[in-house]
Formats: structure tokens, sequence, C-alpha cells
């Protein structure tokens, strides 16, 4: 069986999250555009990050990764709008805001080192 990362859990649980909140703006809300732009983002985060385990070469996976880090800020740029329209509250804006910018944070750490051991 395989080892999970941390990153790869975290971008997996985080994924679930937007789900259950794309779905919560939907019923409750009646919003449906930004959700599905959320969704998209949110999503493509892990994706990439799972994608990235079967990279052709080390610049792959750098880029793979580097792809999973433009999705996970533009999640923030979805959630920071939600926000300011009203869609989402302070408090759960600030949960998704903090595990988004954990998951950057990571990723940022990786792309670093990746690119200081494969110049």
């Amino acid at each position: 069986m395989k080892k999970e990362s941390v990153l790869r859990t975290k971008s997996y649980t985080f994924a679930v999250r937007v789900v259950k909140l794309c779905q919560y703006l939907q019923t409750e809300k009646k919003e449906y555009i930004l959700s599905k732009q959320i969704i998209r983002s949110g999503t493509s985060i892990g994706a990439l990050i799972y994608e990235a385990e079967y990279a052709q070469s080390n610049a792959d996976f750098i880029h793979k990764f580097s792809i999973s880090l433009k999705e996970a800020n533009e999640t923030i740029y979805w959630l920071s709008l939600l926000k300011d329209t009203s869609y989402l509250d302070v408090n759960l804006f600030n949960s998704f805001y903090k595990d988004c910018d954990e998951i950057i944070c990571l990723l940022v750490s990786t792309i670093k080192t990746l690119k200081l051991k494969n110049p």
C-alpha cells in the first residue's frame, strides 16, 4: 500500500469540503455561478497533486505542483469574493482560508525544495 503524504491528504480533505460547500451554496444560498468556479479550482488542487505522482520527469512534477499552487491561489480569490458578497460568513471563510493557506505553504515549500535538489 502506498504511503500517504500530508499534502495529498490535506488537498483531498479540502476538496471534499469544497464539494460540500458548493452543495451548501447551491441549495441554501441559491448561488450557482461562483460555486462552479470554486469547485473547479478547489478540487483541481488535489487532482494535480495526485497527477504529479506519475509525472514523466522532475520538471513535470514541479510543473504540476506549480499549477496546483496557482489553483490554490485562485481558490483564495473565490473564497474572498464569496465572503465579500455575503455568501460565506466570516467564520466559514476563515476555516476554508486557513486550510487553503496551509496547502499553499506546503506547496511552496515542496516546490522550493524540489527546485534546489533539481536545478
